[in-house]
Order: C-alpha cells, then structure tokens, then sequence
C-alpha cells in the first residue's frame, strides 16, 4: 500500500540522479528496503537518525524513514520527497507520525513494493525527456525497412545521440548481422522474455552489445522466436527512459507484442518501393498499424514505376510523405553498415529526418 499525504508529487531532486537516503534502525525493514534498492539499480546511504552533517537530508532525492526512526527525524529541515515506510497496515498512528516529519508518502510493506521500486528507479535514473522513438515498417518484404533502421540509428548515434537499435523482427536474422556484429557479447532477446513490471534502462543499456557508437537488442540465432508482450512493454519502456533516440525494425504482422512497440512508438516510418504492387501491400500493413500508432509517415523507395511519384503514392496510401529513401551502393560492402558513410545520400536523408523530428518534438 502507498498513499499520498501532501497533493503534490515529490519528483527526484534537481531532476538528475542520485542515491537515495535510508533513515530506520529496524534490521528487517532495512533488508527490505537494500533488496528494493538493489531491485532499482540503486547504492543508497543508509543511516539511524538524520546525517550529520545535515547536507545528505537535504540533497538526497528520495529520502526512505522507517516508521522506527519517525519520532528522531521530527526536528530535520523540511523536504519534498519523504517517504515514511512502515509494516503494520492496522497502525492508524502512521499517518500522524507521516505529518509530523512531512512525509510525501506513507507505505506498506510488502504491499507497496513495486511502487517504492518504480520511485527508487526514477531518483536512481534520473527524471528527463523521454526518447525520440522512432518504428520503421515494410511495406512489403524487401521494401528496406531493416535497411532504413540501421542506417537512422547509426546517424543519430554520429551525431552524438544516445541511441539504441531495437530488432523487433525475430525471423529477420538479426540486426546485429546487418551491423556486424553477431559475435558481439551482451544480450539478445531471449534474455530478456521473463523480464516483468519495470526494467533499470541503465542496466538495460550496459548489457546490450556495443556496435559503431550505439546499442543494439537484436535476436539471437537460436529457436526462441517471441517474447511475452509484458516483457517487450518492460524492455521498450526502460529504453525510453535513457533519452535520445530508440530506432526500431518492425516486422510486418501486427501481434500482441508489436502492438506494445507501437504503443510507445512517437512516429512510424513506412517505407514502400514505388511501384503499384507494394502500395497495394502497403495499404494493409498500414491499415493495420494505424489501429494502435497515431503518427504513420511515407518514407518512398525508387525508382519510380510509370506514373508514379512521392505525392500520388502518399495520396493513394492517405498517409503524409516523409521523403525519397536514396539508394546507396556502398551498402553492398560488408564491412560497412547502413548509414556509415557520412556524405553519402542514405546519412543525407537519416541526417535531415532527425533534424525535422527532433525539432518537432522540441529537443
């Protein structure tokens, strides 16, 4: 159980991470509150009554007080984020006690678990903008979406951002390849199928192969083909979190999982060779699509079929065009992925994209 005592929210000091304050001299409930912690991605301090000097109460961003150690922080200065922790959900006393030291929050344990955590990753993380979080779909097989992604996220990882690369294909083969990377060490999705409720984004990222300056969370080769929608829901939200850019590779069937991609997605690229066949194609996956994501964008491959051009094809799909996707010839070389030549014309298109995007959204 968590309960409000004051109508505003505490949010995390200053906005930037830090280590939260433990306050209590009750062993158990300081086990509990280490496990939480260490749950969070969290090294708090911990001590019996208020620091001395004082500066650790007032700078910490969460400060966690044992119901045992209420009646010795009575006289510390007054602060946004108090949580007053307790265990006997009969005790009518604790909300009296929450007063008198100023307490944000009241809450129980065990039934206030993963609230607490959710709080403690939030302070421990730090509180900023969300990530730019950009889907990129076929609209048939082969129209270059994988292509497209890898080549998006290596430019924004160029330009200094941030930037994960998420596979959420599992019969595409894998990004990592696609980047060269196959034999990278970190994680791949299976590793993350029983992953539930909140994921630490930094734990997340420094557990990710590292390919040309960016994060990549691809599949592996084995039989595993699906993850859990709650743990895509877990994963994609954890990544979002760190900032910068998310670029992801979807598949072209709409399941359970992708759904929760699409869910978070800010905007969705499309991509369609110009040619009528894949805009007949493209219509159902984006027909599809449009039933969960709320920002569906044309990106057109040529060359273009007889009486075709980028306006017709976004006019026939009833979607906003995004641009041409250049075709690039150096991408037929293995050692260079999509995107890596930085004058080349596919790093021209992904660099003017992230330049209209992030402006878009203010960042």
């Amino acid at each position: 159980m968590a309960s409000t005592v004051t109508q505003e929210p505490p949010p995390a000091a200053s906005g930037r991470p830090g280590a939260p304050l433990i306050v209590t001299e009750d062993a158990v409930l300081l086990d509990d509150l280490l496990r939480l912690c260490a749950a969070a991605g969290a090294t708090p301090e911990v001590h019996h009554g208020i620091p001395e000097p004082r500066g650790s109460w007032e700078a910490a961003p969460l400060v966690l007080v044992g119901d045992d150690a209420a009646r010795r922080v009575r006289g510390a200065a007054r602060r946004r984020g108090v949580v007053l922790v307790g265990r006997d959900q009969d005790d009518s006393g604790v909300w009296r006690r929450a007063v008198e030291i100023g307490a944000d929050h009241v809450l129980v344990l065990p039934d206030g678990e993963q609230w607490l955590v959710d709080r403690i990753a939030d302070v421990a993380e730090g509180v900023g903008r969300p990530a730019l979080t950009v889907g990129v779909i076929g609209g048939r097989g082969g129209a270059g979406a994988s292509t497209l992604a890898c080549a998006l996220a290596v430019t924004s990882a160029r330009e200094g951002l941030r930037t994960l690369l998420v596979d959420a294909d599992p019969l595409g083969g894998g990004l990592d390849v696609v980047l060269g990377g196959e034999s990278a060490e970190g994680l791949r999705w299976p590793a993350f199928a029983a992953s539930r409720g909140r994921v630490g984004g930094g734990a997340l990222e420094e557990s990710l192969p590292r390919l040309h300056d960016l994060r990549v969370l691809s599949w592996d080769r084995g039989d595993c083909v699906a993850v859990p929608p709650q743990a895509v829901r877990a994963v994609l939200a954890a990544a979002r979190r760190r900032g910068g850019t998310v670029v992801v590779d979807l598949p072209r069937r709409i399941d359970d999982g992708v759904a929760e991609v699409l869910a978070q997605l800010d905007l969705c690229l499309l991509v369609v060779p110009a040619e009528l066949r894949a805009i007949a194609a493209a219509a159902r996956v984006a027909s599809a699509a449009s039933m969960v994501l709320g920002d569906l964008r044309l990106a057109v491959r040529g060359p273009y079929a007889s009486g075709l051009d980028g306006g017709e094809m976004a006019r026939l799909l009833g979607l906003p065009l995004a641009g041409e996707v250049p075709n690039e010839p150096a991408l037929r070389r293995r050692d260079a992925p999509p995107g890596a030549a930085a004058r080349g014309p596919l790093a021209r298109f992904c660099r003017d994209f992230w330049e209209r995007a992030l402006m878009e959204v203010g960042a």
